[in-house]
């Protein structure tokens, strides 16, 4: 059994710096993920994703983030249970946490952080016959390593800013890269869409606005896909890769069931401090909605830090919080 002040759920780029946030209030976090290795996303999807919204970071490679991120936690000297789901949740009359894994293991604490992005996420997948049959033949939903497109023909889908990051990074790497889209605005970051647009404008790269894939082609690999346009004019393009980046559907799994005001996919917080309606229950990050919500980055470290100023209450409700600056106090390690 596991005893700690704060159980955290989810080990992306928000738990882990949940985990900061706490341990400079000298609150002891454990962390809880699915997956077997901390990152969330940014490590099972898209290590190599460059990210260009972190203050401080022109561009940071989402897999740098997390290292970075573990390295300013290593003072506090977290534990993880990893590559297990949190499967049972209960509060006991005391106020204490009980929390217990698919594998059976315990975790008692104080207050619970749910910090689990998008949940249980599998990739969108667009409708075009005979996707699946090359699905890892050609046909890949997430770009693990950039350097597998390098002097390839590849042909990028989408229209937010996963698919315009993209194209920006692969412009180099790919001997041609063609991004499709089905409308003529994207859902993206407006410098993103500008670079993107500037690099067609260079012929650096191939953009096919108000287009759809209808169709790909290949014997056992893939070699083409067929893209008709707003006119329903078909051309064929010669490719090594489809790539379609449509986003990701989220699952809550076993959250669904514990008794929390959810909004669709998403569970609703409170503001002030990013509390849930049962009373020591946090959700910060993806996972979490309210009015005005971005689904940042940037902002899952801003609940972070509330959330955790919040929590220090329920941890020692008999001392008195006074905010310290590291900028005068440092990093203190336990």
């Amino acid at each position: 059994m596991i005893q700690t002040d704060i159980c955290i759920i989810g080990a992306g780029p928000v738990g882990l710096f949940a985990v900061f946030e706490a341990g400079l209030l000298k609150m002891r976090c454990h962390v809880i993920d699915a997956l077997p290795k901390v990152g969330g996303q940014l490590t099972e999807i898209y290590p190599k994703k460059p990210i260009y919204d972190i203050p401080g970071y022109p561009m940071v490679l989402a897999e740098d983030l997390i290292k970075n991120l573990m390295d300013q936690i290593e003072p506090f000297k977290p534990t993880f249970t990893l590559g297990e789901r949190v499967e049972k949740f209960y509060k006991e009359d005391d106020g204490v946490f009980h929390l217990r894994t698919s594998a059976g293991t315990d975790i008692i604490c104080r207050v619970v952080v749910i910090a689990g992005g998008l949940g249980c996420f599998e990739p969108r997948k667009p409708e075009i016959p005979q996707l699946e049959e090359y699905e890892g033949k050609g046909v890949n939903y997430m770009i693990l390593n950039p350097e597998t497109y390098r002097n390839k023909k590849v042909v990028l889908a989408g229209g937010g800013d996963s698919a315009l990051d993209w194209t920006i990074f692969l412009a180099d790497i790919a001997s041609e890269l063609t991004l499709v889209h089905r409308n003529e605005s994207f859902r993206g970051a407006p410098d993103s869409v500008e670079k993107v647009m500037e690099l067609a404008k260079e012929n650096k790269i191939r953009l096919l606005l108000k287009s759809n894939i209808n169709a790909i082609s290949g014997n056992g690999k893939l070699t083409g896909v067929s893209i008709s346009d707003h006119n329903k004019s078909i051309q064929t393009i010669e490719t090594d890769y489809l790539i379609p980046l449509f986003g990701l559907s989220p699952k809550l799994g076993p959250l669904e069931n514990w008794g929390l005001n959810l909004d669709k996919s998403a569970i609703a917080v409170d503001t002030f401090d990013y509390s849930t309606t049962i009373p020591g229950v946090y959700a910060i990050g993806d996972i979490n909605t309210y009015p005005g919500k971005l689904k940042l980055i940037l902002c899952g470290f801003h609940e972070a830090a509330l959330m955790a100023q919040s929590a220090y209450k329920i941890v020692f409700p008999n001392q008195k919080f006074s905010l310290k600056y590291t900028t005068v106090n440092g990093i203190q390690s336990f």
